[in-house]
């Protein structure tokens, strides 16, 4: 059955940077091979960082009035790493998975009554072999002042305070895991196993990998001639001396060399393991700079059609604006030349009543009007032609 596995680190200030830029994805590359940065966009959070964590820090410290001294060589944020096995993943589903990530946070969130207000961030790599959740908080501790004043203070020290503190999270992990239905063991802690946690480069600098991998070529599994007790001359030795020297000498040896052949044989195979996962992991970093590669011309070439659209945009934008500015300055010109046919209009109906003496102009233009049904007003002119049209389109 697979472990419940929640590990913990306590950090200073100047480490934030670098676990931000790691949890957080920012860099651009990794000393660990087995981030597979094509995956990192199924990488979430359950709860994101506004800022960086330094700047997080501050703000959560000041927003809370956490009291509680800080120097350069404080611890002032705990770092949860929460899995299990990647056997365990696969066979629960991304459902699960997901639950299984939530139901960490809810249990971090209630964990000594921490509160969710101090987890400055809760990120789940899916970009590694194994699904994992990194989960960064202020060790708070809820108390009072000298006067009996409730206050939360920030205190890694106290926190942490009782001599089995890790024992007693890897206890109530557990049991919050099991009590909500994952099928697991209890995790063991790191300063009961003495468990490293090694990198791909280390791990091959401390197996010597590279020479180890010539070895494998050169080995041979033979065994050495084994003396047989048949080849002694029995005419010169007694029955007696036979016995002693097979029962002392050569059946001890000959055991000897049938154990060390055996443990030959089980170190090659474990040999031949580490170097089928090495020689995995150069190929896939192989192929990983090569997708990165790819990705690069890839984004260059969506900057270059950015900017060749940004460019046709301007373009059309301009052209049409410029259209608009040349029909707004027409339309100003129609207006005067009819605002002027207008009034030109009505000096030539001034002028032809004083000419022929003819009466009132207002009687010559409703004549004009009656007789040729045809208005002076250009609007109502149009508006009487359209009624006309739509009452002939009714009959």
């Amino acid at each position: 059955m697979s472990y419940a596995i929640i590990r913990n680190t306590k950090y200073k200030r100047e480490n934030l940077k670098g676990i931000f830029r790691h949890n957080e994805r920012r860099n651009k590359n990794y000393s660990n091979d087995n981030i597979d940065k094509e995956k990192s966009y199924l990488n979430y959070s359950i709860k994101s960082p506004q800022y960086s964590y330094e700047k997080e820090f501050d703000k959560i410290r000041k927003k809370y009035n956490l009291k509680g001294q800080i120097k350069k060589v404080s611890n002032i944020a705990c770092e949860y790493i929460i899995t299990s096995d990647h056997d365990f993943f696969e066979r629960i589903g991304e459902e699960e998975i997901k639950r299984f990530f939530e139901t960490a946070y809810k249990f971090v969130v209630e964990y000594k009554s921490l509160g969710e207000q101090y987890i400055m961030s809760a990120k789940v790599h899916r970009d590694e072999q194994t699904p994992h959740m990194h989960l960064i908080f202020l060790p708070v501790v809820h108390t009072t002042d000298k006067k009996g004043n409730s206050i939360d203070k920030l205190a890694c020290s106290e926190f942490w305070k009782v001599k089995d503190s890790y024992r007693q999270l890897q206890d109530a992990f557990y049991k919050y895991m099991v009590e909500n239905g994952f099928e697991l063991q209890r995790g063991l802690p790191k300063e009961e196993t003495n468990r490293q946690h090694y990198s791909v480069e280390e791990y091959k600098k401390i197996t010597n990998f590279k020479q180890t991998k010539e070895i494998l070529k050169n080995m041979k599994l033979e065994l050495p001639d084994v003396p047989d007790i048949t080849d002694i001359n029995i005419n010169r030795l007694s029955k007696k001396r036979d016995e002693k020297i097979l029962e002392e000498i050569i059946k001890p040896k000959d055991d000897l060399i049938n154990e060390l052949y055996q443990d030959k044989l089980i170190l090659q195979q474990e040999l031949l393991k580490k170097s089928e996962m090495f020689e995995k992991a150069e190929k896939y970093q192989k192929e990983r700079s090569r997708i990165i590669a790819d990705n690069e011309n890839l984004h260059n070439e969506v900057e270059r059609i950015k900017s060749e659209y940004k460019q046709k945009e301007f373009d059309i934008e301009w052209k049409y604006k410029s259209k608009i500015k040349g029909l707004e300055k027409e339309n100003r010109r129609l207006n005067k030349i009819i605002d002027k046919f207008y009034e030109t209009i009505d000096k030539f109906i001034h002028w032809i009543c004083k000419k022929f003496d003819m009466g009132a102009e207002d009687n010559l233009i409703r004549d004009f009007q009656n007789e040729t049904n045809t208005y002076l007003d250009v609007e109502k002119q149009i508006k009487h032609e359209e009624k006309e049209k739509e009452f002939e389109m009714e009959l």
